[in-house]
């Protein structure tokens, strides 16, 4: 099990620009999966992005274009740039690792608003 750790949500306005973070509890790449996925109130959690073992990234339709994933070298840390942020990407973001089990972090909430 590996303990995450999920910062930088916050308020942006429409077009605005925001940077999270995960911090893991150690080491998971490139055993485990990185990811992100979100839930916006009265809806289900959905996937956002992945980075897969071989460090590929993969991203929901919705966000292809305006989100990018990447990681620290050393394992530790990935990230989610959202950029063009629109209303509709207002949700709590989560990271999540998974190898089999998934774990997951409490979450961040970002808001997008004018």
């Amino acid at each position: 099990q590996v303990q995450l750790a999920e910062s930088g949500g916050g308020l942006v306005r429409p077009g605005g620009s925001l940077r999270l973070s995960c911090e893991a509890s150690r080491s998971i790449f490139p055993t485990k999966v990185m990811a992100w996925h979100r839930q916006a109130p009265g809806k289900e959690r959905e996937f956002v992005a992945a980075l897969d073992a071989g460090g590929s990234p993969n991203y929901a339709e919705s966000v292809k274009g305006r989100f990018t994933i990447s990681r620290e070298r050393s394992g530790k840390k990935f990230f989610l740039q959202m950029n063009s942020l629109e209303p509709e990407d207002t949700a709590v973001y989560y990271c999540s690792a998974h190898s089999g089990v998934t774990d997951w972090g409490q979450g961040t909430q970002v808001t997008v608003s004018s």
